[in-house]
């Protein structure tokens, strides 16, 4: 039986890294991309203010339900905390990319390290790695790192720079805490330029995300 999975996008970045993921955990599967590139610039000038493109999103997930798809992805974030509401409109399962992440995250170590490259996702990230802590009944200590500067590049297309500006200002966190979490899906691909012993101290979400589909299509199918 084929399955169809919906990713809602925020930007164009994490299509292509998601799409390879669904074919490599769900081979078969069919992947539907919803980009939406007008939320981000939104959100940054409203002071990230999610209930402004609440609305949008939830259309979205309707659209998802409306093409068949069987779960879908929320691949963003900046706007992880509109999943519940987005939960309330449809009847498929929503998958939220950042939430096996932070549930892991409060278990590896009590100093966490949350870095991102846009504004808008660290305060989010940071809400739902203390949430996941205060349903675990553990108490973790967040140490921010905001890289914006990084993202502009990105957004230039200067992968490289964005890189290295990236990686360098990676090592310094992850040298003071137990375990970094990459607030960004765009950010996962800068772990494999780092040292290799160093490697397993940052977390990234498109993985752990995707696995959280696989698991929620076996259970909706069980």
């Amino acid at each position: 039986m084929s399955h169809k999975i919906a990713i809602i996008h925020t930007t164009p970045l994490t299509v292509e890294s998601l799409k390879a993921l669904a074919a490599e955990l769900l081979p078969g599967a069919d992947v539907v991309n919803f980009v939406d590139d007008s939320i981000l610039p939104q959100l940054k000038h409203n002071g990230g203010d999610v209930e402004a493109v609440s609305d949008r999103l939830k259309h979205y997930a309707h659209f998802a339900e409306q093409v068949g798809a069987d779960v879908i992805l929320n691949a963003c974030s900046s706007v992880g905390n509109v999943v519940a509401q987005m939960r309330q409109e449809v009847t498929i399962p929503i998958v939220r990319i950042d939430d096996a992440m932070a549930e892991q995250a409060v278990q590896r170590g009590r100093r966490i390290g949350v870095a991102a490259t846009l504004a808008t996702t660290l305060n989010p990230t940071m809400q739902l790695v203390q949430s996941k802590a205060d349903a675990a009944g553990v108490t973790v200590e967040i140490v921010p790192l905001l890289a914006d500067t990084a993202y502009q590049k990105l957004l230039a297309g200067d992968k490289a720079g964005h890189d290295a500006e990236l990686a360098a200002v990676l090592g310094d966190l992850a040298a003071s805490v137990d375990v970094v979490v990459l607030a960004q899906a765009s950010m996962a691909r800068v772990v494999a330029t780092l040292p290799p012993d160093q490697q397993d101290k940052y977390m990234s979400s498109p993985r752990l995300g995707m696995e959280r589909v696989k698991a929620a299509l076996e259970q909706a199918t069980a």
